[in-house]
């Protein structure tokens, strides 16, 4: 039976034996070291079951996090499945959302009021801009390196204030004093960063000794899934509220830490022990994804890189295929031979399309290959394409939603001020600028006092009075218990699907972005249906009581939930194309890794920056991704930068074993020594199966 794109198979219903010693071991603080495809969510969920029956610990109690919301979801629902009416209260999701939980919670001592907004990276991005560009157009060229830094000291919970006097270098201290006026402005704005939900609750815990004990106290025992990719924040939050005691699980595999770009640390691995006396460590070796050729490649493979904890993986399902190396004359005819491959395979070997997965170091290795995939009538998907979110017509609904739920949110207010236009022009705003500057509120609050008239003209106050006029109107129906007849007033009030219509390219086009706007109120009406059942039979302390059922809502977007669960749920009959790193956590019966080459796998930034093992892990991630079947490819000219290049193949290929691999293309001894060693291999499998 063939399995949905992505899946993730667990292992039998049987547990090993390293599994049922993790599930088991309730002792002092546990490491489960889990390989690739080891059955990790199978160990997790199984061990909130016996934690809850078997060590008779109320769910309430169990608190399980992990880094995305499929994830999040999985493992919730495996959890609900086995504990059945014992789930009541179980606590299960990314650390972001539990970082949300106790923002909510603690919100006076977060600094924001109720109704605050969150900030996805645009909204971010948008604010540095406009605190950089203050000084002068040339400070706009540091924009990126300015969102970065401040993200990397927000995840290593750095202030603004521990940063005085200590920069190293003028740009540093620039950049630290535009951090502080950042973190203002956000507080003004009744707002948060991404980075805040950690953050922020991790500075409340270190400062507020009775609160760190109460939530110590609601968290009993704590479960952290892919441990690997914390960042310090992350791991400082989970020292926290642990605390001293030894309800801890953490589930990681520093052969698949991939993420250090955005902050990861695995040394948190190595530290783990250190802040934890008397940790376990159970290793989970026995692969239930994989053939051992695959297996034993990336092996071979992620041996070359230092290591903490050793392992190797193992599996049950035999030897398996040789993995295919082929070489090609260029990226046109690598593409045309992936496309052939698939062809040929599914016609031959009766698959589907979603057997098959092409995975790429970077997205713009995927030009060709879609081309060639159209042409050849293939379907794909590129997974890693346009967020909901980042679609416009969406953002502005949304910051029409926020400014109806939090009018502090300055952000989301200049977003759709003149959208649609309402005349209302930049030496207006910036005079509402100064004026709100001057009385320390919001741009919107700033609008109601009976001081900004002095400052305007006589028709731009009345503009914007109109506009504050409107949006009251809009906030009674909502208080009146109408959200929803208060959103569809709001858009056809500003006609914004003919707004839409004549601001697209043609009226099929701005027709097809309304019906994005559709889908998202009706995602909102769903939403808020549950909260209602959900609030009729909550009786769980632990659950916090939105003040506005419409803001939670909008949080819960914000936090990218539901949306991209519906695009999970769309999933269809496709070849799935996506980045080595947009991968992990997925299978696929055969895989195709292109580009392994140098200056590629590994990426040219990693050879000059001596970040190699990173990519070797980023490989070896690729590798066991792959069930049955595995090829890589390469090019013997790439063109770039519109010359034909050379190119090299990865030095990954030296380091695996040439008795799994069958090389072709290549035109050299090293060809017919490995198709031998390969057959001599399999040769020796079936003497072993005779005997």
């Amino acid at each position: 039976m063939n399995q949905q794109p992505g899946s993730q198979r667990a292992p039998k219903q049987q547990l090993n034996p390293a599994q049922r010693d993790a599930v088991r071991y309730v002792d002092g603080p546990l490491l489960v070291l889990a390989g690739a495809g080891s059955g990790k969510t199978s160990v997790i969920t199984r061990k909130i079951q016996y934690l809850v029956r078997e060590c008779e610990m109320p769910a309430r109690q169990v608190t399980a996090v992990t880094f995305t919301n499929k994830a999040a979801r999985e493992m919730r629902a495996r959890a609900r499945a086995l504990l059945g009416d014992d789930a009541k209260g179980l606590q299960v999701s990314t650390f972001h959302q539990l970082g949300l939980k106790i923002l909510q919670r603690e919100l006076p001592l977060a600094g924001r009021k109720s109704g605050f907004s969150i900030l996805d990276d645009q909204d971010s991005t948008a604010i540095l801009k406009d605190l950089l560009l203050r000084d002068g157009d040339i400070a706009s060229t540091l924009l990126d390196i300015c969102r970065n830094q401040i993200s990397h000291w927000k995840s290593h919970a750095v202030s603004p204030a521990s940063l005085q006097g200590k920069a190293d270098s003028v740009q540093e201290a620039r950049i630290a004093e535009v951090y502080a006026r950042y973190e203002r402005a956000l507080a003004s704005y009744n707002a948060v960063d991404f980075d805040d939900l950690i953050a922020i609750p991790v500075r409340i815990l270190a400062e507020h000794e009775e609160v760190l004990k109460r939530w110590q106290s609601r968290i009993r025992y704590l479960l952290v899934d892919e441990y690997q990719d914390t960042n310090v924040c992350q791991y400082m939050l989970v020292q926290q509220l642990v605390g001293e005691r030894s309800g801890l699980c953490v589930v990681g595999d520093d052969d698949q830490s991939i993420y250090a770009w955005r902050g990861a640390n695995p040394e948190n691995l190595k530290q783990l022990a250190k802040d934890f006396k008397g940790l376990k460590v159970i290793k989970l070796e026995q692969n239930y994804r994989s053939t051992n050729r695959i297996l034993q490649s990336a092996n071979a493979l992620i041996a070359n890189n230092d290591h903490l904890f050793e392992k190797k993986l193992w599996s049950e399902k035999g030897q398996g295929d040789a993995i295919v190396v082929q070489q090609l004359p260029d990226e046109e005819a690598e593409t045309e031979y992936i496309g052939d491959e698939i062809l040929h395979r599914k016609i031959g070997s009766n698959l589907q399309f979603r057997d098959f997965a092409v995975l790429v170091r970077g997205n713009h290795q995927t030009r060709l290959l879609e081309l060639k995939l159209q042409a050849k009538q293939i379907p794909y998907q590129v997974t890693g394409g346009t967020s909901f979110f980042a679609r416009n017509e969406i953002k502005d609904v949304m910051a029409y939603l926020r400014v109806l739920a939090n009018p502090d949110d300055d952000a989301a207010f200049l977003r759709i001020v003149n959208v649609p236009r309402r005349k209302i022009g930049v030496s207006t705003l910036e005079a509402l600028g100064d004026y709100s500057k001057s009385r320390e509120c919001s741009l919107y609050g700033a609008i109601g006092e009976m001081g900004l008239a002095q400052t305007l003209s006589e028709q731009a106050h009345k503009r914007l009075s109109s506009l504050d006029g409107w949006f009251q109107n809009l906030r009674r129906v909502v208080d009146n218990g109408e959200p929803m007849r208060a959103l569809q007033e709001m858009l056809d009030d500003i006609d914004y699907r003919g707004w839409l219509v004549q601001n697209s390219s043609s009226t099929a086009v701005g027709e097809r972005r309304y019906e994005n706007v559709n889908f998202l109120l009706e995602s909102i009406r769903n939403e808020l249906q549950k909260q209602n059942q959900a609030a009729q039979g909550n009786t769980n302390s632990f659950e916090i009581d939105a003040e506005s059922p419409l803001e939670a809502v909008l949080n819960k977007l914000m936090l990218r939930d539901m949306l991209e669960q519906q695009a999970e749920e769309e999933a269809d009959n496709k070849v799935q194309v996506m980045t080595l790193h947009a991968s992990k956590g997925l299978e696929f019966p055969h895989v195709f890794i292109i580009g392994f080459e140098e200056q590629l796998l590994p990426h040219r930034n990693s050879i000059e920056g001596d970040t190699i093992d990173e990519e070797r892990r980023l490989a070896y991630v690729g590798i066991t991704r792959a069930q049955q079947h595995l090829t890589l490819t390469m090019a013997r000219t790439r063109k770039q930068f519109g010359d034909q290049q050379r190119c090299a193949p990865s030095r990954f290929l030296e380091e695996l074993p040439v008795e799994a691999l069958q090389r072709k293309g290549f035109g050299d001894k090293m060809d017919a020594a490995s198709n031998e060693a390969t057959g001599r291999a399999t040769l020796d499998n079936l003497r072993a199966l005779l005997e």
